[in-house]
């Protein structure tokens, strides 16, 4: 019989399931792993989900990774390559009782490993578009509990808009944090003047911080748009 697809309310071992396992999937990649995330619906706290663990490990080289096949193995995972998705190396552990997922990638390829943290990040930000995921996710396993592709397919559209805001939210949450850090530097600049005017450093430097935390907010907040109009 295929594998049960389940939808259950947030756990928080989830998290220390996560952390377990990071260790070992560092100690196996050592120096060729940068970094290991918590991604998928159970890193989103309060968020009901698929009690199956997502990790995604991000290496250096990515060929250097078959070569561990046998310790990933060891700890019960089944090696299943790209599995559809070039660029990649999936594990999966547990069988029919799915426990956890890997998914590895190369720095290089920074448009999969964004995407992800993306949507992480975005629903952890927006519990109203989790709670809506979560209800849609609900809604196709009650209507799909053995089929994995039916499942997939009913939330594929949901999915590909989500990631697009998600990776909208992120570019501007990244030009924000800019803005904010090239203000502080410019303001700091002019505080520094304002303090050699005035005869007072901690005068000047408040003004010329708040000057400068004003137009990198600003600056930061700004839509970028192409010579389309488009965002």
């Amino acid at each position: 019989m295929p594998r049960k697809i389940e939808v259950v309310d947030y756990r928080p071992e989830w998290e220390s399931m996560f952390k377990e396992e990071e260790k070992k999937i560092k100690k196996i990649l050592g120096k060729n792993c940068i970094g290991v995330y918590h991604i998928g619906s159970t890193s989103v706290k309060n968020m009901p989900a698929k009690p199956v663990i997502d990790i995604m490990p991000v290496v250096k080289d990515l060929s250097l990774v078959d070569s561990h096949n046998k310790e990933f193995e060891a700890l019960g995972y089944e090696c299943r390559g790209e599995f559809g998705i070039p660029g990649r190396r999936f594990f999966a552990k547990g069988g029919d009782n799915r426990t956890h997922h890997i998914h590895i990638f190369e720095q290089s390829n920074q448009t999969d490993i964004q995407r992800h943290i993306a949507v992480r990040d975005y629903l952890r930000s927006h519990p109203d578009t989790a709670a809506e995921y979560a209800a849609l996710k609900k809604k196709l396993a009650a209507e799909f509990p053995y089929d994995n592709d039916g499942y997939c397919d009913g939330k594929e559209e949901y999915m590909k808009s989500l990631e697009e805001k998600a990776l909208r939210w992120q570019a501007k949450q990244n030009r924000l944090s800019t803005g904010i850090s090239l203000g502080i530097c410019f303001g700091a600049a002019i505080g520094t003047s304002f303090g050699i005017s005035f005869d007072n450093t901690s005068m000047g430097m408040c003004i010329g911080i708040s000057i400068g935390l004003l137009f990198g907010s600003l600056f930061g907040s700004m839509d970028r748009t192409d010579s389309s109009g488009q965002k």
